[in-house]
């Protein structure tokens, strides 16, 4: 059962309640967004929970079995709220989110948490958003410990991998702009496939802080993963960051870091597993 206080649980024996229903989001760098489903502001907590129409979350269902509880929250767009471009920059990723009830006549009574977890995937929709909310019990899905792969684990740069990134990466400029999405640098002369799978860090302009992931590069340029949120302008300037696909060759050739390998390209595979007498190589 979930906790409730002795006098909000008298107020739920009631014919009648005043019961609210408050979302709090708790984006990584702190920022807190509040909303109530009343028609005026309430403060619980400390926090302010904005009057805001049009955010609603889907039924709220309970489980005993361990399984993953997925909640959708919906809602317009809003500059002063939530925004497109805020999303598109990923400012509401694996944000932190509480759903609960409390009497609005008197929030000293404390509040029924009905859901809490993080922020999955986040639909567009014309002027809507859609967020997946998932239950704490998605942290028991995860796999623990590391699997054989003839890839590599590691993430280019990180601890395990040990790559120095200043050596493979470079600051350059915009010089040409086709969309939010795709770009040119003259400062870019790198081979195509360099930067493709890489990372690019917007250093100045509209987009100064985000980054993104680079789908292609080819003939100096770039195409990312996703448009940018906001205006990509000529001279905008970008550090940008070598794209490795995780294999023994390019570990090999690119960055000459076999030593530090996180993979297993030479154990045998499924195929080597179902093979049978009839089959094995002479």
């Amino acid at each position: 059962m979930k906790p409730v206080s002795a006098q909000l649980n008298t107020h739920l024996q009631g014919e009648v309640t005043t019961l609210a229903t408050c979302w709090k989001i708790t984006r990584t760098d702190g920022v807190v967004k509040a909303f109530t489903s009343l028609d005026v502001d309430i403060v619980f907590d400390s926090v302010t929970y904005i009057s805001i129409a049009g955010i609603t979350p889907s039924s709220v269902e309970g489980k005993d079995n361990m399984a993953v509880q997925n909640v959708d929250v919906a809602g317009v767009l809003h500059a002063s709220y939530i925004s497109a471009p805020d999303i598109a920059a990923g400012l509401y990723d694996f944000a932190e989110v509480e759903i609960f009830k409390v009497n609005y006549l008197d929030v000293g009574q404390g509040r029924i948490l009905e859901q809490r977890g993080t922020i999955g995937e986040i639909k567009l929709q014309k002027d809507l958003f859609v967020a997946e909310l998932r239950g704490l019990s998605q942290h028991l899905q995860q796999s623990i410990g590391k699997l054989y792969s003839a890839t590599c684990r590691a993430s280019l740069g990180d601890g395990d991998c040990k790559v120095n990134l200043a050596s493979f990466t470079v600051a350059a400029s915009v010089s040409t702009v086709v969309s939010n999405l795709i770009f040119t640098s003259a400062s870019l002369g790198q081979s195509a496939g360099f930067f493709t799978g890489g990372k690019i860090t917007w250093t100045s302009g509209n987009n100064n802080g985000l980054v993104q992931d680079i789908k292609e590069f080819s003939n100096s340029q770039v195409v990312l993963a996703e448009p940018m949120p906001f205006s990509i302008q000529v001279s905008d300037n970008f550090n940008i960051v070598a794209g490795c696909d995780k294999t023994f060759t390019t570990c090999k050739a690119k960055f000459s870091n076999v030593v530090n390998f996180r993979g297993e390209p030479h154990v045998p595979g499924t195929d080597a597993m179902m093979k049978t007498a009839g089959t094995l190589d002479t």
